[in-house]
């Protein structure tokens, strides 16, 4: 019987050690400011590449490269309209972790004086 349960336990260990792995896989994508300001951008709604660079200030090419990496990434979805791309959140729990570390941050920048 305890090799049974040791096998479980190895189980899930591997599991755990799965989802550690696409958490970081996960938060390599958000490592970059400007891909934080693309989602913040997008949590509420849907924009185009030219309503995106209105607001974030960057290059062309330097927004699409972010927007086609968090694209490839699972965190954003697309769409075509005529010659316009428009882009829009499609994890909610990416959204969500942006909104929580980001608000915890400036509470702490607040509250030290930062």
């Amino acid at each position: 019987m305890a090799k049974r349960a040791n096998s479980k336990t190895t189980h899930a260990v591997a599991i755990r050690d799965q989802d550690f792995e696409l958490a970081a896989q996960l938060f390599r994508v958000l490592s970059a400011p400007m891909r934080l300001r693309i989602i913040k951008s997008l949590c509420d709604c849907e924009k185009s590449v030219s309503e995106l660079l209105v607001g974030i200030n960057t290059t062309q090419p330097n927004m699409s490269q972010h927007l086609n990496t968090l694209f490839r990434s699972g965190v954003l979805g697309k769409r075509r309209e005529g010659v316009q791309i428009y882009y829009r959140v499609i994890d909610d729990r990416v959204a969500n972790l942006c909104r929580v570390v980001c608000a915890q941050i400036g509470t702490e920048a607040d509250f030290t004086g930062s």
